[in-house]
């Protein structure tokens, strides 16, 4: 039993990363993060060096600072331009923006230039940076077509997440040990300009959502995301954890820097040693995440990925040796692996598909704001308590706070769990399964239970249509004219033709056992499948078919109405 279910997770693995690589479009989007993430460590990195060089450790806080504020300003106001139309564009935009600020600092560092230019550079190349995930994070459902393969596609993203995490330090710390720090910009800024590169192909038609304003109005529509955040309890649950790991990440880019030249006297290129192993250790976490992909159990992987952020960390400050703050930051980059699938799946699962960019942007303006005072807490504790107390003291807040939400989380798996299951019955009628998740999921956080005993009818011929049902349990038949014409059973759905041709009921459906049934109002209906392309002519070719086969069954007598 325990080497089939081994097995069983190895395939469901191996079946995740396939799905990826099969889907062209899955593929573009995930190769070009890992463009855009590679980038951004690399640049990190660097910054954190110029930033030393110039004022110690209290500069690298102060400077990761100075670029977070700016961040977390704009990022949940211009998230709401990647929710209006092709988000991919705005990835694009977003990557040549941040190509081109890295190569002016890398330019800047060639000549010499003033640190407060590359500092400005900094903070226009981390603005950008904060919109690329929220629109990355909200294009990949729209490319996915189940909650497993959108599961799947966070933890391939994770993987190239965690491997971004790996070349990128490891990457500047070659080039710092051979070159200089404007070599290591000028490859972060060839890296930006490959990911936009890669999206620049990518077709997909995008799930219906509301037309954009005549008048556009950033500062409202991002307030309505704000609201949609948190009018959801366990939104603000995940959004709040995900605010704890991003103080520790600020701190731990400062921490490194310190602990590599202070505390164990490594030297610059010790730094982006101590993030390789992060690194490492990410990747080494996401192939281990892999396994987990179709669980119902993120809420609590995500409670330990949140508490493995910090426990490490605060192990270093015990046992400050070299070998022992390698290996233990290598759990760091574990738990990222778990935090980036876990949280940013269940996001997604959770939220409108409308407002999901400006969710996910309300995600990184906490988390550039967290950051930001994340760093300057630590170069503060630093200089109060020292570098082994600090550790410990900014170590111990993710373990508290992950404990503290760990009955939250598991029951938000079974809510989740729950709309699983509505998901794979609405996928069982032909004229839903072209539908994108985020829109499958709009109709099924909409479904509304019906009971019927054995004989009752649901409708009656020529009854006015509101409703769109699917069995869930029982049986029930067709009558048109008196005639049973269709016999019905779970996974199958009725009642769409009276909507979609605005026509009265042309037939009772009569209940043969005790019947459950999930229905759809209209107006949560027709929206979704009539604003969706695809859906909209399956349901036609559905519609077609079906009379087509119910006027044979009465070769004598057209059955020339639609039937319900």
């Amino acid at each position: 039993m325990g080497d089939g279910g081994r097995r069983g997770r190895l395939r469901g693995a191996g079946a995740a990363f396939a799905s990826n690589w099969r889907n062209s479009d899955l593929r573009r989007a995930q190769l070009s993060f890992l463009g855009a993430w590679t980038a951004e460590w690399a640049f990190t990195v660097a910054l954190g060096i110029v930033a030393y060089r110039d004022g110690g450790a209290l500069a690298v806080g102060l400077v990761g600072l100075l670029r977070m504020v700016p961040s977390a300003i704009f990022a949940p106001l211009l998230s709401p331009i990647a929710d209006r139309g092709r988000r991919e564009r705005v990835l694009i935009l977003v990557s040549v923006v941040r190509g081109a600020a890295t190569a002016a600092a890398a330019v800047v560092v060639t000549m010499a230039g003033p640190p407060a230019v590359i500092y400005a550079l900094a903070v226009v190349s981390t603005i950008a940076a904060t919109l690329y995930r929220p629109a990355h994070s909200a294009l990949l459902p729209s490319l996915c077509r189940t909650g497993y393969e959108l599961a799947s596609a966070n933890m391939v993203r994770g993987l190239l997440d965690s491997a971004a995490t790996l070349v990128g330090p490891l990457l500047a710390a070659v080039l710092l040990q051979f070159a200089g720090v404007d070599v290591v910009f000028a490859v972060a800024a060839a890296a930006s300009f490959a990911a936009a590169a890669l999206l620049v192909r990518l077709r997909y038609e995008a799930p219906p959502r509301p037309p954009a304003p005549s008048r556009p109005n950033l500062a409202k529509e991002a307030a309505e995301g704000l609201r949609a955040a948190t009018a959801n309890r366990d939104l603000v649950l995940i959004l709040g954890l995900a605010a704890a790991q991003a103080l520790t990440r600020g701190a731990l880019t400062v921490l490194s820097v310190v602990v590599a030249i202070e505390l164990l006297r490594t030297g610059e290129p010790g730094v982006g040693a101590l993030m390789t192993a992060v690194g490492v250790g990410a990747v080494l976490g996401s192939l281990g995440v892999s396994l987990l992909v179709g669980t119902r159990r993120l809420g609590a992987w995500y409670a330990v990925g949140i508490g493995l952020w910090g426990l490490p960390i605060a192990l270093v400050g015990v046992f400050p040796q070299q070998a022992v703050a390698l290996v233990l930051l290598a759990f760091v980059g574990v738990a990222n692996a778990l935090v980036d699938v876990a949280g940013f799946t269940l996001i997604a699962r959770m939220a409108p598909d409308e407002v999901l960019a400006r969710i996910f942007g309300v995600l990184e303006s906490l988390v550039a704001v967290f950051v930001g005072i994340g760093a300057v807490v630590a170069s503060a504790l630093v200089e109060w308590l020292g570098v082994q107390a600090a550790l410990v003291a900014i170590g111990l807040v993710c373990p508290l706070l992950a404990a503290a939400s760990w009955w939250r989380l598991r029951a938000l798996d079974r809510s989740v769990g729950d709309l699983d299951l509505h998901v794979a019955l609405l996928q069982q009628v032909p004229m839903l399964q072209t539908l994108p998740l985020p829109s499958i999921e709009q109709l099924a956080r909409g479904l509304e239970p019906a009971t019927f005993p054995a004989g009752a009818a649901v409708f009656d011929q020529g009854d006015v249509g509101d409703r769109f049902y699917v069995i869930e349990s029982g049986a029930a038949d067709v009558v048109g004219d008196g005639r049973v014409v269709a016999a019905l059973g779970p996974g199958e759905g009725f009642g769409e033709i009276a909507l979609l041709r605005r026509t009265p009921r042309t037939a009772t459906v009569v209940a043969t056992s005790d019947l459950r049934l999930q229905g759809l109002t209209c107006d949560r209906f027709l929206p979704v499948v009539l604003g969706y392309t695809p859906s909209a002519q399956q349901a036609e070719i559905d519609m077609d078919d079906r009379l087509g086969q119910w006027q044979k069954r009465e070769p004598g007598k057209p059955f020339g109405e639609p039937l319900s």
